[in-house]
């Protein structure tokens, strides 16, 4: 498909409205995942570890299979995604209202409603860039600060319907709130070629050449001096024949020539099948070669190997503050009294802050957004550190407003992907920092917890935290400055493809 040049406009900004409320619908139950945590602890009985499986499979699972959603989307558009993925959100959170153990979560809540969040969200960010260049950074902010306004109204959503209706009836109501997200994705109309397309092939024909063991004129001239043959055959042996005995062999061999062709056509299209299936499966298995040599060639850029990790050791370091701030509160012996606002809130809407403000900052010409991503990363290791010496519930609310504002660069994420490896491969390379990105998710909790465990306190779980955002931080920097200056210098030999970074003070 050949996509028009980004409108920055027009109908980007309906794409830009129903992505914004897809997120808020997919994402307001799994961010908002402690009030059900709570509920569920009581339904089930189970430990405190088994049941938090649930909220961490939600929000984890649609990272880890990111590049499975990206070869949905590349396969089937976004659409289509946001459509399907639509009824499974809904469907698995009305399902988890049936849920009679708590192993059924893990599968109708954890698995259902996460992957059905990974490919919308894989839908809606991949469509929006698709429609806006110029002004991508502001898109992105705009419809990425829907899954942080849904945290703040699903989570005072959820506890009124719990109390109206019981946890079962929440369930419910939620899962049919998410049926909007089927009226959402059918605007998510594609960005296609205004030109006539050019006459559609047969399968046959999208099958190339090389692939064919089949040979329609080869047969066929096979077939001509068979049939030559047995006429030449026949005909010597009629003419030494009386006349009756030939008009009687004649009507046999016209019934005889009318069975064989019948065979021979039915064996022509068995050996047509068969061979079109071989064909077929040898295509699909170049297509999966040709996606495993791309993704060869992703990790041969330095600057992209080194996104992938810094995006890893940040979801490690950086993830963990959202889920244990209040823990860290009380382990620091502060007054439920003195809460003005919960900790996690004030991440919140300082995240949807960060998201709205980063993605247009973006979007400023003197602003390159790798130095702008790397400065997030490394005043976010720096915010980790300070935290151990945080003794107040005012100290603690203002380093959660800045982690919140700086964890908001994930609207910046996309747009930062689309400049490293180009809008081609904007799907497939993002696909797999996702991936890595729920890696982290999984993997930073647990490991801050054995932290605490070892040592009985956050400090040392916190320095490693930042320790780890600091490390990805100060890799991503090393790999992109000589990257640009190399492109500053050499702009002029560099290949079509190539994305060329500039430096702000030259801009």
């Amino acid at each position: 498909m050949v996509f028009r040049k980004p409108p920055d406009g027009g109908w980007g900004w309906v794409i830009v409205v129903v992505s914004f409320f897809t997120q808020f619908l997919c994402y307001g139950s799994p961010l908002a995942v402690g009030v059900l945590y709570l509920e569920w602890l009581d339904a089930f009985g189970e430990g405190k570890g088994k049941t938090a499986w649930v909220g961490s499979l939600a929000n984890g699972i649609g990272l880890l299979a990111s590049p499975v959603c990206s070869i949905c989307v590349s396969s089937f558009g976004a659409r289509p995604v946001a459509i399907f993925s639509g009824f499974m959100v809904a469907g698995g959170l009305m399902m988890s209202s049936f849920a009679p153990n708590i192993y059924f979560l893990y599968i109708s809540y954890g698995i259902v409603v996460g992957l059905g969040c990974g490919l919308l969200y894989t839908a809606t960010v991949t469509i929006t860039c698709h429609y806006f260049d110029k002004r991508r950074g502001l898109a992105l902010g705009l419809i990425s600060t829907g899954s942080s306004v849904g945290l703040f109204i699903y989570a005072a959503l959820q506890r009124e319907l719990i109390d109206l209706y019981g946890l079962d009836g929440c369930l419910l109501i939620v899962g049919a709130l998410s049926l909007n997200i089927l009226a959402c994705g059918s605007l998510m109309r594609p960005l296609e070629s205004s030109d006539s397309p050019p006459p559609e092939k047969t399968c046959v024909d999208k099958v190339p050449d090389q692939y064919f063991v089949y040979h329609e004129k080869e047969k066929t001239v096979e077939e001509n001096i068979s049939i030559l043959e047995k006429g030449y055959v026949d005909e010597k042996c009629a003419n030494n024949m009386p006349d009756y005995k030939q008009d009687s062999i004649l009507n046999k061999n016209v019934l005889s020539s009318i069975n064989v062709n019948e065979k021979d056509t039915y064996k022509k299209k068995v050996v047509e099948q068969t061979n079109f299936c071989k064909q077929l499966a040898k295509r699909k298995w170049q297509l999966y070669l040709n996606y495993w040599e791309e993704t060869v060639v992703l990790f041969k850029n330095k600057v992209f190997s080194a996104l992938f990790v810094a995006i890893l050791l940040f979801d490690i370091g950086g993830f963990p503050p959202s889920l244990l701030m209040e823990d860290v509160a009380r382990s620091a012996n502060i007054n439920e009294d003195d809460y003005h606002m919960p900790l996690i809130s004030i991440i919140g809407i300082m995240t949807a802050v960060g998201k709205l403000t980063l993605g247009i900052l973006a979007d400023f010409k003197w602003v390159n957004t790798l130095y702008l991503y790397v400065t997030t990363l490394l005043m976010t290791g720096l915010a980790l550190f300070a935290i151990p010496f945080a003794k107040s519930y005012l100290t603690l609310a203002v380093l959660s407003g800045i982690l919140g504002f700086l964890t908001g660069n994930w609207s910046i994420f996309p747009y930062v992907t689309t400049k490293t490896v180009g809008i081609e491969k904007l799907t497939h390379a993002y696909g797999i920092l996702m991936f890595f990105a729920g890696l982290g998710n999984s993997l930073g909790p647990p490991i801050v917890g054995w932290f605490y465990d070892w040592t009985q306190e956050y400090d040392t779980a916190f320095y490693f935290s930042g320790f780890c955002v600091l490390l990805g931080g100060f890799l991503l920097l090393l790999a992109v400055l000589p990257c640009w200056n190399a492109c500053t210098n050499q702009s002029s030999k560099l290949p079509p493809n190539t994305y060329s970074y500039k430096v702000a003070s030259s801009a």
